[in-house]
């Protein structure tokens, strides 16, 4: 069973991974980059403010970092150094298989050893569901921005060959899992010191 899961595991990555462009390399690179959603993450800023106020974006911006935090060290400590699991760029059976692009110092981009699970896809997806809750009664069309958003930086992996799907899917799960609980301890903290513009 885990060798059939193993296998589909390789076989959507090697589909996924090689339809590629030239014009794209460079695009999915600079998506990757954390600093390439800082614009959206301002405009997310702007509608958080227009909800609450100041202090309700504070205690947001409080909740941001420890989603960002835990989100961050977990994938590492609890999940990368604990599975030893190899990056697709690292894993000798895919050598010569992958498409890879290079950094912005001309070198091939390959990510760091272990992949297991995916930092980007735990880091986004966290971040994306703690503010849509945040941002909640919100349009359907603003989750689909705020997940679809989270889905492209994950997707980006895969297209640079660092993460397998399974990294990813992991990654965005255990994510969505923080930003949750990270949302739950922010919801007790508005009720008893804040309340926003809207109640």
């Amino acid at each position: 069973m885990l060798e059939t899961l193993e296998r589909w595991d390789h076989e959507l990555l090697l589909f996924l991974n090689g339809h590629h462009a030239p014009w794209l390399d460079t695009v999915m690179y600079v998506l990757t980059q954390t600093l390439a959603s800082g614009p959206w993450l301002i405009f997310l800023v702007y509608l958080l403010y227009k909800k609450g106020g100041w202090r309700y974006l504070g205690l947001v911006i409080l909740g941001v970092g420890m989603v960002i935090l835990i989100s961050d060290q977990t994938s590492v400590h609890l999940f990368k150094n604990v599975f030893l699991r190899y990056r697709p760029s690292h894993n000798l059976e895919l050598d010569g298989l992958l498409h890879h692009v290079n950094d912005f110092h001309g070198n091939i981009y390959k990510g760091g050893q272990y992949g297991f699970l995916s930092s980007h896809a735990t880091n986004f997806f966290g971040l994306a569901m703690f503010i849509w809750l945040s941002l909640r009664p919100a349009r359907r069309a603003l989750a689909v921005l705020i997940f679809g958003w989270a889905a492209l930086i994950s997707y980006t992996r895969i297209y640079l060959g660092v993460h397998f799907p399974s990294d990813i899917i992991a990654g965005a799960l255990w994510g969505s899992l923080i930003g949750m609980l990270v949302w739950v301890g922010k919801e007790f903290l508005r009720k008893r010191y804040i309340h926003t513009k809207t109640e």
